[in-house]
């Protein structure tokens, strides 16, 4: 099957991530054009000399996912330098530890040290949500501009298991992220008569900087809940984000899922088809 990415413009949101800097490698490897976009300019500089350092074509800049002219002016820039975006995977997202319960369960004796629901902070929860949602709708408002009645173009979202089975204790996250599935179905509908697929990946449970710390204790030990998370994964691992390349590719590649759109998929080790029993 021939390879519908190459020669594309490929813009990937917060690609100074785990996940998403690997999306742009690979992406690059199969002669995409990458446009590395992220709040820390530092981190993509460093991602983007090592594409160009392997052969491939990546440029970095800087955004705000959440800033319409922060996004306007990378946008303007990747015109200019790069051409008008082809796909576009919005890939910023993240989660604050205030807008997580210190407790998987409200109890009536329950520490009024401990953070329950009730001590969750409205600012925190709306920050996650804005950035997971807004930051997903805001850089697709812009650079779908670029794609309309144009062959081949698409767009990725980047959702999470937490989408469809929200976890104990990540309330602000869980909800944001259920948002995106939803704005990827609302937009797969909007667009389809322009030539738009819209379409996301839910990962699983996958080792990053983000959570490492819910995951691994100060020793690399696993923690209790790394050990639930395991026990309700047929796999029986976390995920590394190569996992996730196929799926991407797939989903990107006109040649491969020109008739897909409006779907969300899991890639998650088993975890989103267990019952636990």
């Amino acid at each position: 099957m021939a390879n519908g990415i190459s020669g594309k413009t490929v813009v990937i949101t917060g690609s100074g991530g785990v996940l998403c800097s690997e999306f742009a490698r690979h992406v690059a490897s199969l002669g995409g054009k990458v446009a590395l976009l992220n709040r820390t300019l530092s981190k993509v500089e460093t991602i983007a000399r090592e594409i160009e350092a392997a052969g491939g074509f990546a440029k970095p800049y800087q955004v705000d996912v959440l800033d319409k002219a922060s996004i306007a002016s990378a946008h303007a820039k990747v015109l200019e330098e790069i051409g008008p975006c082809d796909i576009l995977i919005n890939g910023a997202g993240g989660n604050m530890d205030d807008a997580v319960t210190s407790v998987e369960y409200h109890e009536l004796d329950l520490d009024p040290s401990v953070r329950s629901f009730f001590a969750l902070k409205e600012e925190a929860v709306q920050g996650v949500f804005n950035l997971n949602f807004l930051g997903t709708f805001l850089p697709t408002q812009e650079f779908a501009k670029d794609m309309m009645g144009r062959e081949g173009c698409c767009i990725l979202n980047v959702s999470s298991m937490s989408s469809y089975h929200p976890l104990t204790k990540v309330l602000g996250y869980s909800a944001a992220k259920a948002a995106v599935n939803n704005l990827t179905e609302w937009l797969a509908v909007h667009f389809s008569h322009v030539g738009i697929r819209v379409n996301a990946i839910a990962p699983g449970f996958f080792a990053t900087a983000q959570n490492r710390n819910l995951l691994f204790d100060a020793a690399g030990n696993p923690t209790a809940r790394s050990k639930k998370i395991i026990a309700g994964t047929p796999m029986g691992r976390f995920g590394d984000p190569k996992d996730l390349l196929g799926t991407v590719q797939y989903l990107i590649d006109e040649e491969a899922s020109r008739f897909v759109t409006g779907v969300v998929i899991p890639v998650d080790g088993g975890f989103n088809a267990y019952a636990g029993v």
